[in-house]
């Protein structure tokens, strides 16, 4: 029976290390309670495989390593997929909405890079997108910022997935 279980925890260990984790931001946040102030920590953390999956946490605790967990763990219960081009960048032009939060994001040439700031940039790292063009606008509120990078990832689709929901050959949505 132990034999079964060392597999298990290493076959856990080795699921562990394809994901990627990166804290966005770390907040000491304050209650005001019967006794007085309760502070605890709030950490905003994007997880990522680089392959087409990724997704935004969120974890308070009365400790930074604490929150760093939840947050881990929320984040890959609100993983998405994203389509991702031959040239490791998006299939067409897309915006994002989140809280205040607006994110614009077009497809780039392959050598462009990730060009984008804060939040953002670290989504589409994590991603797995390598050539994108990205800008912020409305708010620089990191979570904000990183959930409307994701809802912007989240409703992209490919020409493929076009065509059948069209119900015509994909030969077709070429031919203008």
């Amino acid at each position: 029976m132990a034999t079964g279980g060392r597999k298990k925890s290493n076959r856990t260990k080795k699921e562990d290390t394809t994901w990627q984790e990166r804290v966005i931001q770390i907040r000491r946040v304050s209650k005001v309670v019967k006794g007085g102030k309760k502070l605890s920590f709030r950490a905003i953390v994007v997880v990522g495989n680089e392959r087409g999956q990724v997704g935004v946490g969120v974890g308070k605790a009365s400790d930074v390593i604490g929150a760093v967990k939840k947050g881990v763990a929320d984040g890959k219960k609100h993983l998405i997929e994203v389509p991702i081009t031959k040239s490791n960048s998006i299939p067409h032009p897309i915006n994002g909405m989140g809280g205040g939060a607006k994110v614009i994001m077009r497809p780039a040439a392959p050598g462009t890079g990730v060009i984008a700031g804060g939040a953002v940039r670290t989504v589409l790292e994590l991603a797995g997108v390598r050539n994108i063009l990205a800008k912020q606008l409305g708010s620089n509120n990191p979570l904000n910022n990183a959930r409307a990078a994701v809802n912007a990832l989240s409703t992209l689709r490919t020409l493929s997935e076009v065509a059948e929901d069209r119900g015509v050959p994909i030969e077709r949505l070429y031919a203008q």
